[in-house]
């Protein structure tokens, strides 16, 4: 059988690995950050009415400006911190494709991409897969970002585009809106937000989308895969000012995003107060993850996010298999001594946290 270093790839991507979690059949999941509460009955049933219409047209191609669906998710994103318009308002499938449509657009050779680690790894993944030089940069104590630290990078590097997660994954950590404000101030370059966990941050916490007014290179990019449970529809999507999309039709595929994955978002989006009726339940598990761990010998770290990195582990593989022995499935990310788990429902959270008890005695 050929291998994979048989074949005439690209230099620069050998010897790389896929990103990927474990798949694997388990009775809790809480490996990939999922929203673990599912699609209300109701909701399903108005999505499973959108599809239906749409089915019936799909002898036509789709919409290639997905106007419709604009208009609902800048609808979404306009609240009393301002208001989001549709043409600010791009959308993918997943906020990977997002991501990688912006590197296309603004990285490429030649070009560069700086981030903080540890973050999404799938930032420095697209940025090898678009050949962007990847550059590392340092976070402060706990994981955290101030604002000497990022400008100093930034003025350091002097990159292309710069990659900020908030909240940051894999860890939960916030980043301050100041932060955000003072890297778009420091760089001539593309700054992107990582919004993925957005919803799940404090109700007070103002999102990057107040950023937006006068700021044409700065982009927030979202997903409906966490807080709207809908990860299996893969519809990411950005705000920024209406010539970031204009950039993003030079690169992005002809009529990229299918008429049944429009459907379900709009439909989804329409029913958003019972979509998101289950974040404050998960922020609660969240929280309980937080309050309970240290009772049995970890330290989580703080977090805005719908998980929690925990440390204090002595040996995160052996955890892990005996988790998974257990039926249990969490994520080891890399980090010496830590694991990270989903704050899923209260009974899956009540079997980790009792199982984590009987492995740590």
């Amino acid at each position: 059988m050929t291998t994979l270093d048989e074949l005439p790839i690209r230099d620069d991507l050998r010897g790389l690995s896929p990103y990927g979690a474990p798949q694997k059949h388990v009775r809790i999941a809480l490996n990939v950050n999922e929203n673990t509460h599912g699609i209300p009955e109701e909701v399903v049933d108005h999505v499973l009415a959108a599809l239906g219409s749409a089915v019936r047209g799909m002898n036509r191609y789709p919409d290639r400006e997905f106007t419709e669906l604009r208009e609902h998710l800048a609808r979404y994103l306009s609240g009393p911190e301002g208001t989001i318009h549709p043409e600010q308002v791009w959308a993918a499938n997943g906020s990977n494709e997002i991501l990688q449509q912006i590197l296309q657009a603004f990285g490429g050779p030649g070009r560069s991409v700086l981030g903080f680690p540890p973050t999404y790894s799938m930032h420095s993944i697209l940025a090898a897969g678009t050949g962007t030089r990847w550059i590392a940069a340092e976070r402060d104590a706990a994981y955290e970002i101030s604002v000497p630290t990022a400008v100093a990078a930034v003025e350091a590097h002097r990159p292309d585009l710069v990659f900020l997660c908030a909240p940051n994954n894999p860890t939960g950590t916030p980043l301050t809106i100041d932060v955000i404000e003072a890297v778009y101030d420091a760089t001539d370059g593309i700054v992107v937000v990582d919004e993925a966990y957005a919803e799940f941050m404090p109700d007070d916490a103002p999102s990057a989308l107040t950023l937006l007014p006068g700021r044409p290179r700065l982009i927030v990019s979202r997903t409906m895969s966490k807080a709207f449970a809908f990860a299996g529809a893969r519809l990411g999507y950005l705000a920024a000012d209406p010539v970031i999309a204009d950039a993003l039709r030079l690169v992005r595929l002809p009529y990229h995003l299918s008429a049944l994955t429009q459907a379900a978002a709009i439909a989804a989006l329409q029913c958003a107060p019972q979509m998101l009726a289950m974040v404050d339940e998960i922020r609660g598990q969240r929280d309980r993850l937080i309050r309970d761990l240290p009772a049995l010998g970890f330290t989580p770290l703080p977090s805005w996010s719908n998980f929690v990195l925990f440390g204090g582990v002595e040996d995160p593989h052996r955890t892990f298999e005996a988790l998974l022995a257990e039926d249990i499935l969490i994520r080891d990310v890399g980090i010496p001594h830590h694991l990270r788990v989903t704050a899923g429902t209260e009974e899956e959270t009540t079997a980790f946290l009792e199982a984590l008890g009987r492995i740590r005695a």
